[in-house]
């Protein structure tokens, strides 16, 4: 394992808490974000193995941050998180590249499910 995975959401609880299920399952974090702007500036100076990007934030939201850093690397690999009732977000970031999502609140099985799905 030891995979590196960027964690970007604008709540810094949310982080943590998707850090804290990260680090328990034996995941490198390679970085963290608190906006879309930020995410894509570590992305290309990190390089992480996959990102989990939150949809709605200030500055720069997920599905833009999404697709610049698939014009970045197209092979980039980002798990979208959203809310309840985003489906019409989550429809328009698969469409940009996501290569999953996992809906807030987290279940822990379920993010790694996702994860080990988007790496593999």
């Amino acid at each position: 394992m030891g995979e590196r995975i960027m964690i970007v959401d604008d709540a810094a609880f949310m982080r943590m808490m998707v850090k804290d299920i990260l680090t328990k399952n034996g995941y490198e974090i390679a970085a963290e974000a608190e906006d879309g702007k930020k995410a894509v500036e570590l992305y290309k100076e990190k390089n992480p193995d996959l990102v989990t990007m939150d949809i709605t934030m200030p500055e720069m939201d997920g599905i833009t941050a999404l697709k610049e850093i698939k014009q970045h690397n197209p092979n980039a690999k980002v798990i979208m998180c959203s809310a309840m009732g985003q489906q019409a977000m989550v429809v328009d970031a698969i469409q940009a590249g996501a290569k999953d999502f996992i809906v807030k609140p987290f279940q822990a099985d379920r993010v790694i499910e996702a994860i080990q799905k988007a790496l593999s």
